[in-house]
């Protein structure tokens, strides 16, 4: 139960996150989407670097 409210509550701090500050969560999700893809990069690099 408390995991659904809660959900349900960072779902609609989001909606009102994206809805209010359109530019800064816009920073916000480039700035995680690069940290992924950074992450991504170290483990192919690990990856390349285990089998070569």
């Amino acid at each position: 139960m408390i995991k659904k409210v809660l959900t349900w509550l960072g779902i609609a701090f989001l909606i009102f996150f994206i809805a209010f500050n359109p530019n800064s969560a816009a920073d916000v999700f480039s700035s995680l989407g690069g940290t992924i893809a950074d992450i991504a990069r170290g483990f192919g690099q690990f990856f390349t670097n285990l089998v070569a």
